[in-house]
């Protein structure tokens, strides 16, 4: 467990340096960067091995009609994520996509998931992605995209539906 709880902290902790500590972060320069990149990369792996390898502790067990919801939150992950790369009207809605994503994914897996390592993992990921929007917003005013094509839009809505059916599959 002790893995996974170091691999999440290691997660946090280079995601948020640059809005922490940035006289330091810009002093670093790209060197800096890489040395960002490589804890990113490593608390990536410990927490995949962390998650692996923590022993079953079953907290709650959930109810089986909460499969359902975690779906259908994950095809909402799949869609909010997917704004931050789509050029149509959508676009402009939300601040955060991709964080609010990790939040909804979050979400989905702590519905359905009742184990300790579980709430370790999708707790922790959420508490960092609401935290990394606190921190974003407090630090820089937000510049709202204007608003893209309608047949953008319709394309983002088709791509999202058959890229989360590739990973539900």
């Amino acid at each position: 467990m002790g893995t996974l709880i170091f691999g999440v902290m290691l997660w946090a902790l280079p995601h948020w340096f640059k809005r922490i500590m940035p006289n330091i972060r810009n002093t670093l320069g790209q060197p800096g960067r890489i040395v960002v990149a490589l804890a990113i990369l490593a608390s990536i792996i410990l927490m995949i091995f962390g998650y692996r390898s923590a022993p079953l502790i079953t907290i709650w067990t959930p109810p089986a009609f909460l499969v359902h919801l975690n779906s259908l939150l994950m095809l909402i992950a799949f869609a909010v994520f997917a704004v931050s790369h789509t050029k149509g009207r959508f676009r402009g809605l939300l601040r955060h996509p991709m964080l609010h994503s990790v939040q909804i994914w979050a979400v989905a897996h702590l519905l359905v998931n009742g184990d300790l390592a579980s709430i370790i993992l999708f707790g922790s990921m959420l508490l960092w992605a609401t935290g990394s929007i606190l921190l974003i917003n407090r630090a820089e005013a937000w510049n709202r995209p204007a608003p893209g094509d309608k047949p953008k839009d319709i394309l983002f809505i088709g791509i999202t539906i058959a890229s989360f059916l590739v990973v539900a599959a």
